[in-house]
Formats: structure tokens, C-alpha cells, sequence
């Protein structure tokens, strides 16, 4: 038989084969940097914009009383005048579009071509369809309002509410709120549904396959849903809206009698002091649902009907890819913990609220944790170094073999790929984010001194 210092030994060297297993050999990041965009005194810092895709910048300066925008480094057409807040690119990233203003006259330039004319613009109020083809925008004239869709405009209404467009999924259909006198309406395609008191929560809610429409109206001081253009049952307040992944289900939140609770297809569920924001979601195979919800001052998450244990704070559930599992943060006393599956994870004095995700095969829960002033990621119960700060939350790669986050060190940033730091850099730009191009190929935005670069790293 070993004795006891033996066994202690082989326990030991086994955990460090274990560990050289687990981590591999050091990984071998080749960088390479390039110059996007020089910005000087001439900037206006608020119009800083970044394109989805995290490739390109633009922004306005100003040269004496006239006004451009620089993009990819190089300046468009001056006017007489620029909303800087109005820069907005494409989806796909491959245009941009903004207000401006020629001898009093207001107009939206997008690729570089310039649309009609017209007294006042909404600011805002210009949207590019998701798949980059169409462009629409809220024209103000005299006390009217008209949205402008492709160039065609729409009916001259006495107000539309902002932030009410929206674009179907697949691009093809548009709506948005308008005010008739004291009355509020729905327009769909050009043609206006019924009229009623109110138009809640503003934005109305096209399904994932673009079939089906929702919003949420009220006569009098009540509230309901209308779907598919039929009144559904009237409450005293209309929370959330959701469709679930396959748009064959609808939920939504209600109160009644100081009461809130759940409604899946004109079903009522059971009652509570109150439902947590962003919920209820439904799974991504569609057949369950989860939300957060309030028994007197406790909260608790809710899955499948079934409810949980109660905590001082409860965030919004997430279902893994797979529709498997549920994980949300909860949180008691002066501790944040991550919940998976109804069983609690390690307590910390903070959780990050949007960086809790699930790697794409389901496997791992990933998210980033406060612990006194440092933060770390957790990676499937692995814990990272220690940061200043770890803004963003984590982003995974295509195969799901690569998590990279942003981490500040002192006054200086560095990206972090599977645990190793990378280069340090003066600062991250706001707004940009770490995209995988392949799976061991990335990139992402930095600040050098003044000056924009885009770093693309390969993994070898």
C-alpha cells in the first residue's frame, strides 16, 4: 500500500497535469493595427458614431461656418449645418445617414445622396430597414407631421410618436403611431387601423416571421392588447409584449386590482405584487416560458409555471440555446450570486446584469462578477484574473472555443482572449465591441491618444 506522503504527491502531480490539460499551451496573438480616423479640435465629440460591425467611425467637424461629416477618414460634402445626433449607419454598416441643412432648408443625406427638401425634420426620427434597403424619417411641417418611406410620403398627421417606428423583420412592412385630433392610431402599410384613446407603450411588435402584429391600445382608463387587428380582454395596465421564437404564441403582462400577472394566448396566470422588466421570454424551441416576479418585497423567478426560491432581487430568466436549462441572477442581503437550474452559484458582492450568457453549445454559463474593487469572469465555474473594470460583458467566438472581453488594468485596457491579456491600449471605443470574423480571426476599436485604429488579431 502507498503511504500517506505518496498518495499526497500523485494527488498532486495529477492536478497539474489536470491543469496543463485544461489550459493548453500559451496562445500566439498576431496584431496588426490601422489609422480609421484623425480627429482634431475640429470634432464634435457628441456625433461619434460606430457602424454595427465595429469597422467603421464617423462623426462631424466644423471648418468656419460650415459643417461635414468624415467617414472612413474622409470628408463629405460641407452644409450650412449638421445634426450631429442624427449620424446613423446601416446594419449592415455599409452606409450612413444624417441630417442637413442648406439655406434654411432641412434634408437627409444617405450615401452621400442628398433627399428632398423640406422646412423641419424630426431629429431622431431617421431608420434604415435590417436589411439596410430602406429608409424612412418623420417630417414636421407647419403643426403637421408625415413619415417619409423611400422617398413616397405618407399621410400628414397632427403628431407621430416618437420612437414609434418600426420595421417588420424581413423589411418588408412598416408601422408607427400617429395622432388624429385627440385620437391615436396605428398606421400598417400606409393604412391606419382603428382609433382609440391611447397607443401604449408606444412601439408596435411585428413576430419573428413578420406574419403577425401587436400593440397594446386603451379606450377610457383601460388597457389591451390588439392582435392581428381583434381586441383582446381590457386591464388596468398592459405590461410587456412577446412573441414567442416560432410567432405562434403571444405573451404579455397585466394588472388588475393592483394585481400583475402573465398572459400567454388569453390565458391568465397566477397573481403577484409585481412582474419583472423584460419578462415574460419564451425559450428558444418556444415551448416554455419564464419571468421574474414580486411577493411583497421578495422576488422570484418563475419557469414553466413553477416557482422558484425567493430572493431579495431576481433578474430576467435566460433559457440556454438548447431550451434546457434557465439561469438568472439573484441576489440576498449584500450578495449577487447566478442561479442555474434552481441551484445557486458562488455568492459575489455584484453580478454584471447583461453579461450572463451560455456558451452556444449550452454547456457552460459565462458572466462577470464584483468582488470588493475588482471584477473577473467566471467561465463555466473557472474564475479569471482579477480587473479594475470588465465593461461589456464576454463575447464568443463562431465554434465556441474562444471568450474574449474587454478588462481595464490601472489606466490602461487590454483584451482578454481565454484568460491571457493581450496588448495594453490608452482606451476602448464606446460603442464598438469585439467581433469574431472567423473563428481565430477578431477585431476591435481603440483610442491612440486622438486617434482611431482598428486592431484585427489572429489566433495561432
Amino acid at each position: 500500500m502507498l503511504n500517506k506522503n505518496l498518495l499526497i504527491l500523485f494527488a498532486f502531480m495529477i492536478c497539474i497535469v489536470m491543469t496543463a490539460w485544461t489550459h493548453g499551451k500559451s496562445l500566439n496573438r498576431v496584431v496588426s493595427e490601422r489609422l480609421i480616423a484623425e480627429i482634431d479640435s475640429s470634432w464634435i465629440p457628441s456625433s461619434f458614431t460606430v457602424s454595427p460591425d465595429s469597422r467603421r467611425v464617423a462623426f462631424v467637424v466644423q471648418a468656419g461656418d460650415k459643417k461635414s461629416v468624415v467617414i472612413d477618414n474622409k470628408e463629405e460634402k460641407q452644409y450650412d449645418n449638421i445634426d450631429a445626433s442624427s449620424l446613423v449607419f446601416s446594419p449592415d454598416s455599409r452606409q450612413i445617414a444624417y441630417i442637413a441643412l442648406v439655406s434654411f432648408k432641412i434634408f437627409v443625406v444617405i450615401a452621400g445622396k442628398e433627399d428632398k427638401r423640406y422646412d423641419a425634420i424630426a431629429s431622431g426620427s431617421i431608420l434604415l430597414s435590417p436589411d439596410s434597403k430602406r429608409l424612412v424619417y418623420v417630417v414636421t411641417q407647419g403643426n403637421k407631421q408625415f413619415v417619409v418611406t423611400d422617398g413616397k410620403e405618407d399621410k400628414q398627421y397632427d403628431g407621430t410618436a416618437k420612437g414609434s417606428i418600426v420595421f417588420s423583420p424581413d423589411s418588408k412592412q412598416l408601422a408607427y403611431v400617429a395622432r388624429l385630433d385627440d385620437k391615436w392610431v396605428v398606421v400598417l402599410d400606409g393604412k391606419e387601423e382603428k382609433q382609440y384613446d391611447g397607443i401604449v407603450n408606444v412601439q408596435p411588435l411585428f413576430s419573428p416571421d413578420s406574419r403577425r402584429f401587436v400593440y397594446t391600445a386603451r379606450t377610457g382608463d383601460k388597457q389591451f392588447v390588439v392582435l392581428d387587428g381583434k381586441e383582446k380582454k381590457k386591464y388596468d395596465t398592459i405590461g410587456t409584449l412577446t412573441f414567442s421564437s416560432d410567432s405562434k404564441k403571444v405573451a404579455y403582462t397585466a394588472q388588475e386590482d393592483n394585481k400583475w400577472f402573465v398572459v400567454v394566448d388569453g390565458e391568465e396566470g397566477n397573481q403577484y405584487d409585481g412582474i419583472g422588466e423584460s419578462t415574460p421570454i419564451f425559450s428558444p424551441d418556444s415551448k416554455r416560458m419564464a419571468f421574474a416576479a414580486s411577493i411583497g418585497n421578495k422576488w422570484l423567478a418563475v419557469v414553466d409555471g413553477i416557482e422558484g426560491k425567493q430572493y431579495d432581487g431576481v433578474s430576467a430568466p435566460i433559457f440556454s440555446p438548447d431550451s434546457k436549462q434557465v439561469v438568472y441572477i439573484a441576489g440576498m442581503r449584500d450578495k449577487s450570486f447566478v442561479v442555474i437550474d434552481g441551484k445557486e452559484e458562488k455568492h459575489y458582492d455584484r453580478i454584471c446584469g447583461g453579461c450572463l450568457i451560455f456558451s452556444l453549445d449550452s454547456r457552460k454559463v459565462n458572466y462577470v462578477a464584483q468582488m470588493g474593487n475588482k471584477w473577473l469572469a467566471i467561465i463555466d465555474r473557472v474564475e479569471g484574473g482579477l480587473y479594475d473594470a470588465i465593461p461589456g460583458g464576454i463575447s464568443i467566438n463562431s465554434d465556441d472555443k474562444h471568450l474574449s472581453y474587454y478588462a481595464l488594468v490601472g489606466d490602461r485596457w487590454v483584451v482578454v482572449v481565454d484568460g491571457e491579456a493581450g496588448k495594453q491600449y490608452d482606451a476602448f471605443v464606446k460603442g464598438g465591441k469585439i467581433v469574431f470574423d472567423s473563428p481565430n480571426n477578431f477585431h476591435y476599436l481603440i483610442w491612440k491618444g486622438y486617434d482611431v485604429y482598428i486592431v484585427e488579431e489572429k489566433l495561432d
